[in-house]
C-alpha cells in the first residue's frame, strides 16, 4: 500500500526534519501542543510520509516546541543589554520562598520579603483612586528602570509573549531561578513588559477625568434640589406685577408689587432663586466645585500621569490638547500662583469655549485678561479625556489605547484581493453599491405593493410616528413537553450538577486541550481530571474552591488552587467549553433537531461585583455596580460565546466579536439582538462582514425609511409618511476601500471592534465612519421592509431572544452562589467565572440533549409531539438537575445513556520538579 501510495514510513531522519519545520513554521507562533500535531499530520501527507504513532507524534511536537522556545528565548535575550540582564536576573536571585507553590488563587505570591518590582507586578490594579494611580504610576517607572527595549517582542505572536507572561506570573522566583538564563530572562521580560501598565493607567486617567465631573455635578444637584422650588403660573405673576406697576406709579414695591402677587414677598424670592440654580449660575457652581475637588485631591496622581505617559496625535486638529499639556506640567509646582505669567503663551482649544469660557479666563486687579491655572487644568484634562475615547490622541507605548493606525492591517495593499475575496466583497465600489441599492430598491418596493394589505400594519401621518404595528400573536402552548421532561427524571433521577459535568468531559474528551501553564506537570491525567472539574464547578456555580474542598471528594484546597493557577487558564477554558459545543452539534439527531442552525440570539447580563477593581462600574439601568457578560446563544440553547465586558462598553462590538470569534464550527450567518442592535453603525459593520443583523426594534413607530434613489418623490407612495431623504451613494463608493479595510481589520483580529468604534462613534465626521452610517442605513432599510412585511421574520426573532431569555434563567440556577455577586476584585478571576458558567450551562444542554434522544427514540414518546411541541423543545431544563449541596465526585459512576463516546480525557503530563511530592 505505500509503495502504491507512494507514501514510506516516518525514518529518523524523517522525524528530525518534521522537528525542525514545526519549530520554524509553526511552534513560533502556535503553542498549543494539540494544534501543533494538526499541522503535523498535515505536513506528513504533504511529504508522503506515513504519520507516526500517537506517542512518536507528541515526542515530535515536544521537540519542535522546545527548539521553537530555546530559538525565541535566544534571539529576545540576545536584544537587552548586559546591564538589563543583570536587573532582570537581579529580580529572583538570592531570594528563598516563604510559601510553596500551593499558594493562592491569584498565583506568584513570595512572601513578606518579596522584591517589590515582582511582587507589585503580579499584582491587579485596584479601583478608581488616587492610590492605584500613584501605584500604577510607581509601577511603570519600576519597569521603565529595567531598561527593556521598546521593540523587544515586536517580531513575537502576541499569544506566545502571553503565554510566557502567563508562566512568568504563576512560578515563584525559585523556580524561575531552576530555568535556563535565556528562558528566565525571557519569562521575566514578558512579565515586565509595560503594555498592560500603560493601558492601565490611561483608564486609570479616563475613568478618574470622569468621576471628576460627575461626583461634582452630583453634589451641586444634591446641594441645589433641596432649595429648589418651582414656582407656578409665571405668567400671571408677571401681568399681575406690570399691572400694579402701572396703575399706581408712585407707589413703592413693598406697598404695591408685593401685595398684587400670592404669597406676596416670598414668592418672588422663590422665582428669583428658581432662575438662579436653573441657569448659568448652575453651570458655573458645578465647575467650581470640579476645580475645588480636582486641586484638593486628584491633582497629584494626574499630573504625575504627565510624567510618564507620551500623548501623541496623528489629527493636526487635536494638537491644540496635547500643546496645552506642556504649560500644565511645566507650572505644575508653581505654588498658589492664581494665574500663568503674562508672558506665557497658553495654547487655546476648542474646550475652552463654552461654558467655560467665562471660568477659564478671569480680569485681574488691573483690569488684564489673564488664564487661571487651576480651571485651565481641568478644562485642558478634560479636553484629553475626550479625545483619548475616540483615539484622536493615543498614547506611545501602549496596546489598547495604541496609534489607530496600528489597528489596520499593514499588509493591506499587497493582499487586496484575497481581503477582498474573504470578505466576499467586489473589488469594484460600484458593483457593490448597485448590488445595495437594487435590494434596497426590491425590498421597498414589495413593501409598498402589500399595503395597505397587511391586517397588522398601518402606515400613515400621525404624531405618534408613521409606522403602527400590532405585536406577533401568540404560538399554540406546548402539551407534551412536560411529560417528557417528566419521564427524563423518572430515568434518570434528580442528577447532580458535577455529574453533569463529569459526564460531559468524559464523553468529549475535553481535557485535552489543558496544559500546564508554565509548561510542566507529574499529575496524572485521572487525578488532574478530578481536580480540574471540582474547579470548574466551584468557578462555574461562584459558590469558590474554599467550599467547593469540604466536599466528599478527597481533595484539598491547596491542591485544587494548584491546578486552578498551573492548568486552567482562561485560554484552556475557553476551549473545553468550544469542543463540548462541537460534541453537542455531532451528538445532535436531524429528525428530531432539523438541520444545524446558522443564527444567534445575543444579549447581555448584569452581574453585581465588588467595587474594588478598575473593571466595574455603575449600570444606570440595571442600577448598582458590576460588570456585563455578553452572551451568544444559538437557536437549541446551546452556548457558542461569552464575553466580559464593563458597563459603558459597546454592545454592537460585543454582539460582532461573539459572531465573528466564537471558534465552534457553527456557521453564524443572523445575530438576533434586543433594541441595542438597531444601531446603523452596527447595521453597516454586518453587512461589510457578511452577517444578517436582526434586532427587535421596539419603537418601531419612530423608524424611517431611506429612498434609495433621489427625485423620485411620488415612488412608494404607501410608504410616503414613513420615508425620508435618499443615501448618499457617492460618498459610499468613495470610501468604500477604506471601509473594507477596516473590516478586514476585524476579521484578522489586528484590531477589536471596540477599538474601531471606539475611534468612530466619537467622531461623527469621520469620513469612513459617515460612509458605514450610510451603508447601515441602507441595510437597515432594507431590514425593517422585510421586518414589517413578513409576520415569519417577526416571530422568529422573538422565538430566538425567547432563547436568550430561558438561558439567562439557567445561568441564574447554576450561578447560585454569594447570591451571584462575583466575589473576586481580579479581572482574570472574574472572567474565570463567566467561562466556567458557559461549561456547566453547555455540559446541562449536552447531557440533557443525549437524555431527550434516548427517550423520544422510542416510538411511543416520538408520537407524542405535535408541530407546537418540536417548536418547543429544547435541551435547556433543569428540573431535573440538582447544582447545589455536598460535591461528591466519583469518576467511575457514569449515566446510563446509549450515545457513543469519545475516548476519555488524555492530558499531557510532564516533569515538574517544583510540584509537591505529596500531590503528585
Amino acid at each position: 500500500m505505500r509503495e502504491h501510495l507512494g507514501f514510506r514510513e516516518c525514518s529518523v531522519a524523517d522525524a528530525e526534519k518534521l522537528t525542525a519545520y514545526l519549530a520554524e513554521h509553526v511552534a513560533h507562533e502556535e503553542r498549543r501542543p494539540e494544534q501543533v500535531r494538526v499541522e503535523l499530520l498535515a505536513r506528513c501527507r504533504e511529504e508522503s510520509v506515513e504519520p507516526p504513532t500517537p506517542g512518536r507524534c507528541d515526542r515530535i511536537v515536544g521537540a519542535a516546541l522546545r527548539a521553537a522556545e530555546e530559538a525565541l528565548t535566544a534571539l529576545i535575550s540576545s536584544r537587552l543589554t548586559a546591564e538589563s540582564i543583570e536587573r532582570i536576573m537581579a529580580l529572583v536571585a538570592g531570594y528563598v520562598d516563604d510559601q510553596d507553590d500551593a499558594g493562592s488563587a491569584g498565583g506568584g505570591t513570595e512572601g513578606e520579603d518579596a522584591p517589590p518590582v515582582l511582587g507589585t507586578i503580579k499584582e491587579a490594579p485596584g479601583n478608581v483612586s488616587l492610590e492605584t494611580m500613584l501605584t500604577e504610576i510607581d509601577k511603570l517607572l519600576a519597569v521603565r528602570a529595567i531598561g527593556l527595549p521598546p521593540d523587544l517582542f515586536i517580531d513575537v505572536a502576541p499569544k506566545v509573549v502571553a503565554g510566557w507572561r502567563a508562566r512568568a506570573a504563576v512560578e515563584s522566583p525559585s523556580h524561575l531561578r531552576t530555568h535556563p538564563v535565556a528562558l528566565r530572562v525571557t519569562l521575566l521580560a514578558a512579565l515586565l513588559h509595560e503594555r498592560e501598565i500603560t493601558d492601565t493607567l490611561v483608564e486609570l486617567l479616563i475613568s478618574t477625568v470622569h468621576r471628576i465631573g460627575a461626583r461634582a455635578e452630583k453634589k451641586v444637584t444634591e446641594e441645589l434640589i433641596n432649595a429648589f422650588k418651582k414656582v407656578s403660573g409665571k405668567e400671571n405673576i408677571l401681568f399681575k406685577l406690570a399691572e400694579a406697576s402701572l396703575g399706581t406709579p408712585e407707589g413703592t414695591v413693598r406697598q404695591v408689587v408685593f401685595p398684587a402677587v400670592s404669597g406676596g414677598e416670598a414668592t418672588l424670592r422663590e422665582l428669583v432663586h428658581e432662575f438662579k440654580t436653573r441657569g448659568p449660575v448652575y453651570r458655573r457652581t458645578v465647575q467650581t466645585t470640579l476645580k475645588a475637588s480636582y486641586t484638593n485631591h486628584y491633582r497629584r496622581g494626574l499630573i504625575k500621569l504627565l510624567g510618564v505617559l507620551e500623548f501623541r496625535s496623528s489629527n493636526h486638529t487635536h494638537r491644540p490638547v496635547i500643546e496645552a499639556l506642556a504649560p500644565v506640567a511645566r507650572y505644575a509646582n508653581a505654588g498658589n500662583t492664581t494665574y500663568y505669567p503674562l508672558g506665557e503663551t497658553v495654547p487655546v482649544h476648542k474646550a475652552m469655549g463654552g461654558d467655560w469660557a467665562e471660568v477659564v479666563h478671569r480680569t485681574d486687579k488691573r483690569g488684564r485678561r489673564r488664564v487661571v491655572r487651576m480651571v485651565y487644568e481641568v478644562v485642558a484634562f478634560q479636553a484629553l479625556l475626550d479625545q483619548l475615547k475616540c483615539k484622536e490622541i493615543w498614547v506611545g507605548g501602549a496596546d489598547k489605547w495604541r496609534n489607530p493606525d496600528e489597528d489596520l492591517p499593514q499588509d493591506f495593499e499587497a493582499r487586496r484581493a484575497e481581503n477582498y475575496r474573504e470578505l466576499r466583497k467586489p473589488l469594484d465600489a460600484a458593483v457593490f453599491v448597485d448590488e445595495l441599492r437594487e435590494q434596497m430598491t426590491a425590498e421597498l418596493a414589495l413593501l409598498n405593493d402589500k399595503m395597505p394589505k397587511p391586517g397588522w400594519l398601518d402606515i400613515a401621518e400621525r404624531k405618534s410616528g408613521a409606522i403602527r404595528l400590532t405585536p406577533v400573536e401568540a404560538q399554540p402552548e406546548p402539551r407534551n413537553l412536560r411529560r417528557i421532561k417528566g419521564e427524563v427524571q423518572r430515568r434518570w433521577g434528580i442528577v447532580p450538577l458535577i455529574d453533569m459535568l463529569k459526564e460531559a468531559v468524559l464523553r468529549t474528551g475535553c481535557l485535552d486541550a489543558v496544559t500546564s501553564v508554565s509548561g510542566g506537570g507529574s499529575l496524572s491525567a485521572e487525578l488532574l481530571a478530578e481536580r480540574l472539574l471540582l474547579v470548574i464547578y466551584a468557578y462555574g456555580t461562584n459558590t469558590g474552591i474554599k467550599a467547593e474542598a469540604s466536599g466528599g471528594h478527597g481533595h484539598t484546597e491547596d491542591e485544587m488552587r494548584y491546578v486552578r493557577r498551573r492548568y486552567l487558564s482562561a485560554e484552556a477554558a475557553r476551549a473545553i467549553a468550544i469542543q463540548i459545543a462541537n460534541a453537542t452539534f455531532a451528538a445532535r439527531s436531524t429528525e428530531l433537531w432539523g438541520q444545524g442552525s446558522t443564527a444567534v440570539a445575543s444579549d447581555s447580563t448584569h452581574v453585581r461585583a465588588y467595587d474594588q477593581n478598575l473593571f466595574t462600574e455603575w449600570h444606570s439601568r440595571y442600577g448598582g455596580r458590576g460588570v456585563l457578560i455578553y452572551w451568544h446563544v444559538e437557536k437549541k440553547s446551546l452556548a457558542i460565546h461569552s464575553q466580559l465586558i464593563n458597563c459603558t462598553a459597546s454592545e454592537v462590538a460585543a454582539m460582532v466579536e461573539g459572531a465573528m470569534r466564537h471558534g465552534t464550527t457553527m456557521d453564524v450567518e443572523a445575530n438576533y439582538t434586543d433594541s441595542h442592535g438597531q444601531s446603523e453603525i452596527g447595521f453597516g459593520i454586518t453587512r461589510l462582514l457578511n452577517f444578517d443583523l436582526l434586532p427587535r426594534i421596539k419603537r418601531i413607530n419612530k423608524v424611517r425609511l431611506y429612498r434609495p434613489v433621489a427625485g423620485e418623490p411620488d415612488a412608494y407612495s404607501q410608504l410616503t409618511p414613513a420615508l425620508t431623504r435618499p443615501i448618499r451613494w457617492e460618498l459610499i463608493a468613495q470610501q468604500y476601500d477604506q471601509m473594507i479595510k477596516y473590516a478586514t481589520a476585524i476579521r484578522t483580529r489586528t484590531a477589536s471592534t471596540e477599538a474601531i468604534l471606539r475611534r468612530f462613534t466619537r467622531n461623527a465626521s469621520h469620513p469612513t465612519y459617515a460612509a458605514m452610517l450610510e451603508v447601515g442605513r441602507a441595510q437597515k432599510t432594507i431590514f425593517v421592509a422585510r421586518y414589517l412585511r413578513l409576520r415569519d421574520l417577526q416571530r422568529e426573532i422573538e422565538e430566538g431572544l425567547n432563547v436568550m431569555e430561558s438561558s439567562n434563567g439557567a445561568n441564574s440556577v447554576i450561578a447560585y452562589g454569594k447570591s451571584g455577586e462575583i466575589a473576586s476584585n481580579r479581572r482574570d478571576e472574574q472572567e474565570m467565572f463567566v467561562l466556567c458558567l458557559r461549561i456547566l450551562q453547555s455540559a446541562l444542554v449536552y447531557v440533557n440533549t443525549l437524555m431527550l434522544q434516548d427517550v423520544l427514540d422510542e416510538p411511543e414518546w416520538a408520537d407524542l409531539l405535535t408541530p407546537a411541541d418540536r417548536r418547543g423543545l429544547t435541551p435547556l431544563f433543569w428540573s431535573h438537575v440538582r447544582p447545589y449541596g455536598e460535591v461528591n465526585l466519583d469518576m467511575g459512576a457514569r449515566l446510563n445513556l446509549t450515545a457513543v463516546t469519545v475516548p476519555g480525557p488524555r492530558i499531557p503530563a510532564e516533569a515538574d520538579d517544583e510540584q509537591p511530592a505529596d500531590r503528585a
